[in-house]
């Protein structure tokens, strides 16, 4: 029983950021009913190669936990059930294109009428206001306009690069999922919803504090630095005789541990290293003595000798390493879930633990239309309505019925 176990979401979103909020609202013990368009459902439902099955690894892993069910919201039908469930919801969280629910029919000043506990939240590219608030957005034009490409790479002299994590999406939708919290709180001193929004080109700018405190202070843009971060050195990778490694040298105190494992107590004296200021003021000079200095043992050796010294520092792992690391499986964050179709699917599990209520990864992601007839049995449509919904095209149903609703 996850702490909002109780709380009823209606996901209209697709693809990425607003995926990871309901994601992380449902780890956490919330009943979420995702609801897919018609004909081809999610776009990550596309997104190939991989594929385990019929299913896309994409959409397993953004939309476990959730049940799915299969509207054209375009036809009445659709909005009529989509209504029945927003009466009976918490939170609604969508990240259509600008004026997609207006023109549908449920904005959120009429939702408001019915439902004035509902916490509606809307995740875009740019935000509900501003200049650009009718643009559609993704991760790499928000990497682009928040600067985040113009510091990203190994030269300053280099061409743009993009971060490898799709940095904006998933941050949007963890600072959605924040911001549906902190309404539920509101809700719960008041009884009164409220809209909730946030955009891919925020949450982009929110992982530049360090680069916007030194534009904002010198009125000059950080550029890209490699590994290297633009306060602290030394903080970045560095190559050993069999591989790279990652130090974590930046204050005073780690500094001076880091030269007691490298066993080079001649740099601590070097007037061009002496405090935290020098050594980014030389830092080329402290990255050529560093690395010389590196290059001669291997990797394990050097990470050996920095923890027993209290350096923080850690291999640069690919992916299957990473996901294979003891840490990794000590803190559950693999783990196996079971899917109607497949078995057994491993997937990422919960980043944040609870010692009272934890989450837990309960079920895979739905089929698609899943879940549709059991969600509108739920919301009181019979078997007559729900036919005609299905022949006029407003719902799709990949699921037979429960035993207790066979028709006689």
């Amino acid at each position: 029983m996850g702490p909002l176990t109780g709380l009823k979401v209606i996901d209209l979103t697709h693809v990425m950021a607003g995926p990871t909020c309901t994601l992380m609202l449902a780890d956490m013990g919330a009943e979420v009913i995702k609801v897919e368009k018609t004909p081809s459902g999610d776009d990550s439902r596309h997104m190939i190669p991989p594929k385990l099955g019929d299913e896309t690894a994409a959409f397993l892993m953004m939309n476990r936990n959730k049940r799915g069910i299969v509207l054209d919201l375009k036809t009445e039908g659709g909005k009529t059930i989509l209504r029945r469930l927003i009466a009976t919801a918490d939170v609604l969280v969508e990240n259509f294109a600008p004026g997609v629910m207006e023109r549908l029919g449920f904005r959120y000043e009429d939702l408001r009428k019915d439902s004035p506990s509902l916490i509606y939240c809307s995740l875009s590219g740019f935000g509900r206001t501003g200049p650009y608030k009718h643009r559609r957005g993704f991760d790499l034009v928000a990497q682009a306009m928040s600067g985040i490409m113009s510091f990203t790479g190994e030269s300053p002299y280099g061409a743009p690069v993009k971060c490898g994590a799709p940095l904006s999406d998933i941050t949007a939708g963890i600072l959605a999922a924040t911001g549906i919290l902190a309404a539920y709180v509101h809700r719960l001193k008041t009884g009164q919803g409220q809209w909730v929004e946030t955009s891919l080109f925020e949450a982009a700018l929110v992982q530049t504090y360090w680069q916007s405190a030194i534009a904002l202070a010198t009125g000059v843009a950080p550029r890209a630095m490699g590994s290297a971060h633009p306060l602290n050195a030394p903080y970045q990778a560095f190559e050993t005789s069999d591989g790279w490694i990652v130090v974590g040298g930046a204050n005073q105190k780690n500094w001076l541990r880091m030269l007691e494992a490298l066993n080079a107590p001649e740099l601590a004296g070097d007037p061009r290293f002496k405090s935290g200021a020098d050594r980014m003021a030389h830092l080329k000079e402290l990255e050529t003595e560093l690395a010389k200095r590196f290059r001669t043992r291997p990797a394990k050796y050097w990470l050996d000798a920095l923890e027993d010294k209290g350096v923080p520092c850690g291999p640069v792992n690919d992916m299957l390493q990473a996901l294979a690391d003891p840490q990794t499986l000590a803190r559950q964050m693999v783990v196996e879930v079971e899917h109607s179709a497949l078995g057994a699917v491993k997937t990422l599990g919960l980043p944040v633990k609870f010692s009272a209520t934890p989450g837990k990864v309960r079920t895979g992601a739905p089929l698609y239309g899943e879940h549709t007839r059991e969600v509108l049995y739920a919301c009181g449509f019979d078997d007559q309505q729900i036919e005609r919904f299905e022949k006029e095209g407003a719902i799709v149903t990949s699921a037979p019925r429960p035993a207790c609703q066979q028709v006689a």
